[in-house]
């Protein structure tokens, strides 16, 4: 049996994308493994964010995640900050990390772009005293997002997870997480499993609906670019009706025509078939018969998870109930692997 985790921030509603790409396989790995999915809103406080959001966002999470296949029976769905050690273990792991390899993540680029050493505030660039009667300015750049990737690493490495489902643009995270460990291995013996990245190759790169050489995001400010797995049949049909495709007649997979091949792959990945054998079914058919297709197989592919949403919306205590039960589970295998950090490291361990 191998353990299984992967953990994801409680943004909002989950897009086509999300759950094509990662939450669907996620359940695929349930069989013959200990699973553990975690929503971590430590992670999400490292931008700005409105915390009664936060909260409301993490129960839409837990809900969504059961909506989309994830038995609570089969596999423990936790909150970051209901476990002790996440933290903890950052720590120690963060007097492991050259702060060049933190300063190099690709992620940390894209969200401190442009930004020097000395900007650290919004306006003067410097903390205003507490007491002046004045506005306190926002960190342009903070340290959770600078050390953001060792928490992650904490994240997986605090249940000596065996695999982690990722998408493509945490790979250099896990290349950390996986250096990380084995430097605390080499340091203090063997103590943590090196894991394995899992990226699925169905599904694992949904495209943006109106600009599609970008992946499908949620913070898209064009409202037509992203499926989301709560909208509407009516939201669905105007989005994909809309869709970007390009000046040609045929309906053919060809990478190069990354319009219509993205929505192949989508059809595809719903579907259980390969983007080339969709596109036999249309030959000879316009782009308005496909879309249309398109649209009927999407409304019903995210129907059941709309009403099983609602559903779960409507029972807030059995959300609660969810989140203890996983968060018991997480908590005690977290317990074994930092009593193990501990002794390695030379504290003196505290009674439990």
């Amino acid at each position: 049996m191998k353990t299984v985790l992967t953990c994801a921030q409680p943004t909002g509603t989950l897009t086509l994308g999300n759950y094509l790409g990662a939450v669907r396989n996620w359940t695929t790995l349930l069989p013959g493994n200990e699973c553990y999915f975690g929503i971590v809103d430590q992670h999400a406080i490292t931008v700005d964010y409105t915390p009664s959001e936060l909260r409301q966002n993490s129960l839409r999470c837990v809900a969504q995640y059961i909506a989309c296949g994830l038995n609570p029976e089969e596999a423990h769905i936790f909150m970051q900050s209901h476990v002790i050690g996440h933290n903890e273990l950052a720590w120690v792991l963060s007097c492991l990390t050259p702060v060049g390899d933190l300063l190099r993540m690709t992620q940390f680029k894209d969200k401190t772009g442009g930004v020097t050493s000395s900007q650290t505030t919004e306006g003067e660039g410097n903390w205003i005293p507490v007491g002046s009667g004045k506005p306190q300015p926002k960190p342009v750049v903070n340290g959770g997002i600078l050390f953001y990737p060792v928490l992650m690493a904490a994240d997986v490495l605090l249940y000596n997870a065996d695999i982690v489902p990722v998408g493509e643009d945490q790979k250099q995270h896990m290349e950390l997480c996986r250096d990380l460990a084995q430097r605390f291995n080499h340091y203090y013996s063997d103590t943590f499993t090196v894991p394995d990245a899992y990226i699925p190759k169905a599904g694992a790169r949904i495209m943006s609906l109106q600009d599609p050489t970008s992946k499908m995001s949620k913070s898209d400010p064009n409202d037509r670019a992203t499926l989301f797995i709560l909208d509407t049949p009516e939201q669905i049909k105007k989005k994909i009706m809309s869709a970007v495709t390009d000046s040609e007649t045929e309906i053919v997979y060809d990478p190069a025509r990354v319009g219509i091949s993205n929505l192949l792959e989508i059809y595809g990945v719903l579907t259980g078939r390969t983007p080339l054998d969709v596109a036999t079914d249309f030959d000879g058919k316009g782009y308005g018969d496909f879309k249309a297709s398109l649209v009927d197989v999407t409304v019903e592919s995210l129907a059941p998870i709309r009403l099983k949403f609602d559903e779960l919306m409507g029972n807030k205590d059995y959300l609660i109930q969810v989140l203890k039960n996983g968060s018991g589970a997480a908590q005690k295998r977290a317990w074994k692997i930092l009593s193990k950090v501990h002794r390695k490291v030379g504290f003196v361990e505290p009674s439990r």
